[in-house]
Order: C-alpha cells, then sequence, then structure tokens
C-alpha cells in the first residue's frame, strides 16, 4: 500500500523563467529542427485563429457575407478546432502522431488553397472548416510529439513554455499580419500565406520527426469520443445561431440544451472507460480543475476582445483593416511584457494570487472599454487599456499554466500538460463565437447594422468579458484549494 508523501504546495515550487527564442543549451542539432518545425506549425495555426478578424467586412464586401453572418467564418473554423480536438488526439495516439501531424499539415495547406480562391460564402466556409480540422489533428498531434522528443526536465520546460508563449502572441500577430496583408495585397494572401509554410513543414517533419505512439495498450473510446464531439458541435452551434437569431429561438434553445446533455453523457461514459479521453481523477485535483478553467476563461476573453475591437476600428472609427491590425500592436506589446513579469509575479506573490489579480487587472482594463464612442480620440482610451489588460492577461496565462501542472505526481505530469494546453485550444476557439454571439443579438434587436448599433453591441459585449473576468477572480480566489498531498508514483 502506498502511503502519501510530503505535501507540496505549487506556490513553494521553482517558477519558470519565460523561455527566450534561442535554443536551450545541451539540444542536439535533430532537437534544434524538431522544435523549429513544431513551434513554426502551432504559430501558423495561432495565427490562423485571428488573421482573418480584421478582413472580416473586406471578405464580407468581396464573396457575399452580411454583417450578420460575418461570425460564420470565424465560427466554421471554431466548429471543428473545438469540436474535434480530442477525439484526433486520441485518433493520433493510436494510428501515429507524426502521420497524424503531416495528414493535418496537408490538409492545411489544401483547405488554405481553397479559401485562397474562394469567389462565393459556400466554398469559403468549406476551406474554414477545412482549416478548423487541421487544426485539431495537428495541436494535440504537435504537443505529444514535442513530449517525445524532449524528456522530461529543463529542455522539455522550455520547449512547452515556448509552445505557450507562441501560442499567446500568435493570436495578435494573426491581427497585425492580417490588417497588413488585406490593406496592402488582398485578404486571399492571408489563406495562401499558409501554403509554403505547410509544404516546408511538410518536406522537413519527416526527417526530423520519429513516429510516436504511446507505450501502454490502448484503444479509441469511441463512446466519449462521439459523445464530447457532439458536444463541442452543439455548444458553438447554439451560440452562433443565438447570434443570427436570438437565444430564445428553438433551434438555439435545442442545440444548448442537447450541448448540456452530451456533455454529461461524456462524464458518465468517461467514468466507466478502459481508455478514457480525459481520465476524470485528475480532475478532482483542484489545481489541475480550477487551473484549467482560469486558462480557458484567460484565452475566451482576451481573443474575443480583439474580434470585438476590430468591429469597432473598422465599423465605428472607420480604419482600414490595416489600421486596426496596428492598433493591436500595443496589445501584442503588452503580452510581451505580461510573459517576462508573469514569473516575478508568481515568484512574488504565488501563482494563485497571480492569477487572481491577473484576472481583476483584465476586468479594470477590459470595463474600461464601454466608455469608447464615436469619437477619433478615443483610440488613445483603447491603446491603454488594451496594453494593461495585455499584460494582465499573460500574466495570468503564466500562472494558470503553472497553477495546472505543479504539484502532481510524475506519472500525470504528462496529462496535465495536455490538458492545459487543451484548455487554450477550448479557449481561443469558444472565445469569438460566444461574443460574437453577444454582440450580433444586439444588433438583431436593434433592427440596425449602422455604427451607432455596432457600437451599442460590441458596447454589451465588453461588458460581459469585463464580468468573465471578475468571475474568474472570484472563482479562483474561493475555490483553488492547494494539494493536500501528492501520491507516491503508481497511486
Amino acid at each position: 500500500m502506498t502511503t502519501p508523501s510530503e505535501t507540496i504546495d505549487p506556490d513553494t515550487l521553482p517558477r519558470p523563467a519565460l523561455p527566450k527564442a534561442s535554443a536551450a543549451p545541451g539540444m542536439s542539432g535533430k532537437q534544434r529542427l524538431a522544435l523549429i518545425v513544431l513551434l513554426t506549425a502551432s504559430f501558423t495555426l495561432a495565427v490562423d485563429f485571428s488573421i482573418l478578424n480584421v478582413a472580416l467586412p473586406t471578405i464580407g464586401a468581396d464573396v457575399g457575407f452580411s454583417l450578420e453572418n460575418l461570425q460564420w467564418i470565424a465560427t466554421a473554423f471554431s466548429l471543428c478546432a473545438a469540436g474535434l480536438t480530442l477525439l484526433f488526439g486520441r485518433v493520433a495516439d493510436l494510428a501515429g502522431r507524426r502521420k497524424m501531424f503531416l495528414i493535418g499539415m496537408a490538409l492545411l495547406g489544401a483547405a488554405s488553397l481553397m479559401g485562397g480562391l474562394a469567389v462565393e460564402p459556400t466554398i469559403l466556409l468549406i476551406a474554414r472548416a477545412g482549416q478548423g480540422v487541421a487544426t485539431a489533428m495537428v495541436v494535440p498531434a504537435a504537443l505529444s510529439l514535442l513530449l517525445g522528443a524532449f524528456p522530461e526536465g529543463p529542455l522539455r520546460d522550455k520547449a512547452l513554455g515556448l509552445n505557450g508563449a507562441l501560442m499567446a502572441a500568435g493570436f495578435t500577430t494573426g491581427a497585425i499580419l492580417g490588417g497588413l496583408l488585406t490593406d496592402v495585397f488582398s485578404w486571399r494572401l492571408a489563406f495562401f500565406i499558409n501554403i509554403p509554410v505547410a509544404v516546408a513543414v511538410l518536406a522537413i517533419a519527416p526527417v526530423v520527426l520519429a513516429e510516436s505512439r504511446p507505450n501502454t495498450k490502448t484503444r479509441l473510446d469511441v463512446p466519449g469520443a462521439i459523445t464530447v464531439t457532439l458536444g463541442f458541435l452543439a455548444l458553438v452551434f447554439g451560440m452562433s445561431n443565438a447570434a443570427e437569431k436570438s437565444w430564445t429561438d428553438p433551434l438555439t434553445l435545442g442545440s444548448l440544451a442537447a450541448a448540456a446533455v452530451l456533455f454529461l453523457a461524456f462524464t458518465a461514459v468517461e467514468r466507466r472507460a478502459e481508455f478514457p479521453l480525459v481520465p476524470l481523477t485528475i480532475l478532482k485535483r483542484s489545481t489541475v480543475a480550477w487551473g484549467n478553467i482560469a486558462g480557458v476563461l484567460a484565452f475566451v476573453t482576451e481573443t474575443s476582445l480583439v474580434f470585438l475591437l476590430t468591429l469597432y476600428l473598422q465599423q465605428v472609427l472607420g480604419y482600414t483593416p490595416l489600421g486596426a491590425g496596428l492598433a493591436f500592436a500595443v496589445l501584442g506589446l503588452g503580452t510581451v511584457l505580461g510573459g517576462i513579469l508573469g514569473p516575478k509575479v508568481i515568484a512574488r506573490v504565488g501563482n494563485k494570487q497571480a492569477v487572481v489579480y491577473g484576472f481583476l487587472v483584465q476586468a479594470i482594463a477590459t470595463a474600461s472599454l464601454v466608455m469608447l464612442s464615436n469619437d477619433a480620440a478615443a483610440i488613445a482610451l483603447l491603446l491603454v487599456a488594451t496594453f494593461v489588460g495585455g499584460v494582465a492577461n499573460l500574466v495570468v496565462i503564466v500562472g494558470f499554466m503553472v497553477t495546472a501542472t505543479s504539484g502532481l505526481p510524475e506519472g500525470q505530469q504528462g496529462l496535465a500538460t495536455g490538458l492545459a494546453t487543451m484548455s487554450q485550444q477550448i479557449g481561443i476557439t469558444m472565445g469569438i463565437p460566444i461574443m460574437s454571439a453577444i454582440f450580433t443579438a444586439r444588433l438583431v434587436s436593434l433592427g440596425s447594422t449602422d455604427a451607432p448599433a455596432v457600437l451599442s453591441g460590441v458596447t454589451l459585449a465588453i461588458w460581459v468579458n469585463a464580468s468573465l473576468c471578475l468571475a474568474a477572480a472570484l472563482m479562483v480566489a474561493l475555490f483553488l484549494k492547494k494539494p493536500v498531498a501528492v501520491q507516491a508514483a503508481g497511486v
């Protein structure tokens, strides 16, 4: 019978420093190339989440989308990326992670070519769905390959830290790059730019990445995969339908109810599954459960705020896509500073307090944006608030990663890291549909899409966004508990 080892408080554990862009000392040449390939793929997919946001009005005019339906360009991506991540993560375990990674990158290149050539809404939506499926294939496979390429220890910690930092930075980079390409060249380049990246990765990856499968016997949890995938699809579709019609529309209510039932069914399935997609025992740990909840909300709030402010800058202030993209450069600087300050804040106050304080500052910065108006001088408020909010958001993200992956038995570290990365993925993909539903529902209620209506919709969604930050701070403060004990290996 195993006995508990001494209690470990994650607040007292050594804090990881933000990794530098250069490869860590001690890496072999093959490891460096593997890291470059995997981080390039992850960064490209993170950019894809936001690269079209600032171009949405232009795309709508060129391809034939109404303002109310623009969010489907983002939602088609989110439906597949969020709904299929867990499924393809397990398929990669069975079929081979390198194989799934390569298939996903090939699909990304093909879907991007289709999107860049699209001349009607249906083709564009199919292309965005293809990019979403590619993301669901590549992200979990890339994480598993990264874990396999680096043994546990400093090298793996640096690689994981750099992966997380680039995912956070990729969203802001996408907004800037999307504006630049749309205004100077064409929004179609936002699709075409993925093609050479995909080709380069496909050429190099087979040489530097070894095939990876789990060492232990496993098989696909088919009932779990079906219930969680359908649950995510129903949830995102319900919110998207609410944006297009209303929150009381029968289809909206039916979809959201179906999502709730499916998630409950997924929980029941996982309790009995021999090889569950998500072992529920690890979620009994307060640090893992509440750390990941904080991570989801951190990505939901900040990524969706970029979407809302893009609409404000272009539809209310009349900015070009390039001008809107450049406005987010300040947010990007804030995220860089937050990444640098995050480990220092954690070292001083602990990871729980860092998450709480970060969310509180982010809530205040976000709430200040409700004072935005049609006055051009309001850009000053936007720049200051997004900078401060970006700093705070990255402090939260660093704190969430430390909280969700610390104080665990060695055998659960890989699972905890996978859950944390999945939380990032879900947060990024769910943010825009949530806030878009609120924004568009406001437009529908006002019966207008003019600048005052857009401002009203953006303001309402910003209130909700700030409230989520505040709620996250309160939940973490009240419910995140220190682990009672770390069990010996094998428990």
